[in-house]
């Protein structure tokens, strides 16, 4: 059993929220305690199971720290997989705020495997075998990610005697909605409210679905982009053509590839995406008319944009959240472009100059992994063969129970955002309809992003669910 030098579980007697050994501090707008909880790697073998340490930033209202018992907690799940919890320095604003008004106390929790909680990465996967190593990271999806909280629920509101405080509310961005759905799933009555935006997952058993159609997002936003940035489909042809005669190396010692390159296109998902995926073309192309060669600024902005070595289970383990009952992932994605989409997101320079029309644009890839990335990405060639070895694994379980959904009692708003690139709205509309008393609230007003750049979103939401506005 790993040993931690910060305390992890409760002292006899002493309840969690009252220990004087937990750090804590302010920021604007009130008190954090950074809390750390001892839970077992496997749930299903708890007592004999390896221990991992999940941690989570526990938020008070400032002037409200006498009254932590009697306040409710919102849980917040990040999107991902695979990315902490960011700090807030601040919960003045955002959504943070809107919680306070509604009088939460927050919880920012670092899913397992990420952060501070246990985070996998190549110096910390020290499992003998591969096959060893596979079943390890396997218990990292949403699944485990819930019993984790559920874990945290039961500890932080032991002792209270009203049922409603016994519960908590949760909010879930991206694939933190994909886990809200498992939480309604598994451990409905922990849960007073939920709130889910831009992450009503599709209830699919496999990945194949899910790409066949956010690839025609990709194209979309691609023509979209292009019809903006007219001049950037000469740039962006000049710099895959340089990239598939150069072998570029990146300042960590990973290579930008022309398929890398595409990656960029990830931000086009985004609200502002556009314009910083130009600021990247236009920099590259003129590092290559006045130099000849790409910049290691240029070489280093790119790379601080892509977030896969720094966290690799979005790489690893982002096909298998849509696996269910047995279903190999087997790099969907990279089939599923293969077949459908090779002439659309072409990146070899020969095929591209067969085509003899100099004003064809190069199209930008989206959410997508790439078996190619475990070469490419520095990090990532250290978890190759985990990587290969998740791509083939057949023993993922159930997330998601369609007839304790079906059945649902508990309160719950989503917002789905019609041109979301990363979860299809019509998939989404089918997984709302199939929850039973769900409010759904579609919009093209936003990007993935929405939570992030309005404040009207958690505050839509809420209105939802005491019945003041309507979604009919």
């Amino acid at each position: 059993m790993t040993q931690f030098s910060l305390p992890l579980i409760p002292a006899t007697g002493v309840h969690e929220l009252d220990r004087d050994d937990v750090e804590s501090y302010y920021i604007p707008g009130g008190k954090v305690y950074e809390r750390f909880f001892d839970c077992p790697l496997d749930y299903s073998q708890p007592q004999s199971s390896q221990r991992i340490r999940v941690f989570a930033r526990h938020i008070v209202p400032l002037g409200k720290e006498d009254q932590m018992h009697k306040l409710p907690f919102i849980l917040y799940l990040q999107g991902g997989p695979g990315f902490e919890c960011r700090f807030p320095g601040s919960v003045k604003s955002g959504w943070y705020a809107t919680a306070i008004e509604e009088n939460y106390q927050i919880l920012l929790v670092d899913q397992r495997g990420t952060g501070f909680s246990s985070p996998i990465n190549a110096n910390t996967l020290k499992c003998s075998t591969v096959a060893a190593q596979v079943e390890y990271v396997s218990h990292f999806r949403a699944d485990n990610i819930v019993r984790d909280c559920e874990s945290i629920r039961q500890i932080l509101c032991q002792g209270r005697t009203d049922p409603k405080l016994q519960k908590i509310a949760l909010l879930g961005q991206s694939f933190g909605g994909f886990c809200i759905t498992t939480y309604l799933s598994m451990f409905p009555s922990s849960i007073s409210r939920a709130l889910i935006t831009g992450g009503v997952p599709p209830l699919v058993d496999r990945p194949d679905p899910v790409y066949q159609a956010t690839y025609q997002h990709m194209i979309v936003r691609n023509q979209q982009y292009y019809a903006k940035y007219p001049r950037d489909i000469a740039r962006v042809r000049a710099i895959i053509k340089y990239l598939n005669f150069t072998d570029v190396v990146l300042p960590d010692g990973g290579r930008l590839s022309p398929r890398r390159f595409q990656q960029l296109g990830i931000s086009f998902g985004f609200t502002g995406g556009f314009d910083s995926v130009h600021q990247h073309v236009i920099r590259a192309a003129n590092d290559l008319e006045t130099a000849g060669c790409l910049s290691t600024h240029t070489l280093a902005a790119i790379s601080a944009d892509q977030g896969f070595d720094t966290n690799p289970l979005y790489c690893i383990l982002h096909e298998a959240i849509y696996c269910q009952n047995g279903n190999a992932s087997g790099w969907a994605a990279h089939r599923i472009r293969k077949e459908y989409f090779a002439d659309q997101f072409e990146h070899r320079w020969d095929y591209i100059e067969r085509r003899n029309d100099p004003n064809s644009p190069v199209f930008f890839t989206g959410e997508t992994v790439y078996p190619w990335m475990l070469n490419d990405y520095a990090e990532l060639r250290k978890l190759k063969d985990v990587a290969h070895g998740l791509a083939e694994y057949t023993g993922w379980g159930q997330l998601y129970d369609t007839k304790a959904l079906a059945a649902n009692t508990v309160p719950v708003a989503g917002v789905s955002y019609y041109n979301d690139m990363f979860v299809d709205f019509s998939l989404s509309e089918r997984t709302a309809q199939s929850i039973n008393g769900f409010h759904q609230w579609v919009t093209n007003e936003f990007h993935h992003n929405g939570l992030t750049v309005s404040t009207r979103i958690p505050k839509y939401l809420f209105q939802l669910l005491k019945g003041d506005i309507t979604d009919l």
